[in-house]
């Protein structure tokens, strides 16, 4: 692979390492984005997820074209719940809580149909798929292991919820020493204003977690690779 690429990004450019990098695609889930769904029954606006559709899928192509690793991220839980603390299993109304019947299978619970990815950014042969009980993608998962063996020490970002799972994400990759890219077109948030606040503060005190860019100048630099 070739030197550092420069992406520009707030709040400095990005370096990006063409051979230390892998993309990360958060939770781009039925559950969460179908209309129809089980985030959709909840009262959100899964509009403000799909936007995010069409750039990540120019993202994942013009990244799987240069065979760089991709890992795909599913929150949910095992059938019998064991994995699922009382902390998280007894939010929300009674019938829309994990494990509960959905539009799409049982909410949140591996093997059901809501669970999965997205027919747009469905995993292809040798990606990886990362199951986590939790918001963020290292806790009780082999996801560290993974980034390690692969050679991996820069993470562009993408996914979904902006303030949630992907904010986790962030925040512990850079506990860990991580360098993180988010795509701000490629993340996406039920709330606007979390979108903004979300993105904002990754990128704050000169990249308190990381830095935020977007997908144009990523495919831009992948072009100079």
């Amino acid at each position: 692979m070739s030197d550092p690429v420069s992406i520009p990004a707030n709040p400095a450019p990005f370096p990006l390492d063409p051979g230390g990098f892998a993309l990360v695609i958060i939770d781009m889930q039925r559950d969460f984005l179908e209309p129809g769904g089980f985030g959709e029954s909840l009262g959100n606006d899964v509009g403000q997820l799909r936007r995010t559709i069409q750039p990540l899928r120019a993202v994942l192509d013009a990244t799987r074209a240069l065979g760089l690793p991709v890992v795909h991220t599913r929150e949910g839980h095992l059938p019998d719940l064991s994995d699922c603390p009382p902390s998280k299993l007894n939010r929300g109304l009674p019938s829309r809580r994990i494990g509960d019947p959905g539009p799409n299978g049982r909410i949140l619970i591996r093997g059901e149909y809501g669970h999965d990815i997205i027919d747009e950014l469905a995993p292809v042969a040798g990606e990886a798929v990362v199951d986590k009980p939790g918001k963020g993608a290292f806790y009780g998962t082999g996801f560290g292991d993974l980034l390690v063996a692969a050679g991996v020490s820069q993470l562009v970002v993408t996914g979904v919820t902006t303030e949630v799972c992907v904010h986790t994400t962030v925040r512990e990759a850079n506990d860990r020493g991580y360098d993180c890219l988010v795509l701000e077109d490629c993340v996406g948030s039920y709330f606007p204003e979390f979108q903004a606040a979300g993105l904002a503060m990754i990128a704050a005190q000169g990249g308190i977690f990381g830095w935020t860019a977007t997908s144009a100048d990523y495919l831009k630099a992948l072009s100079a690779i």
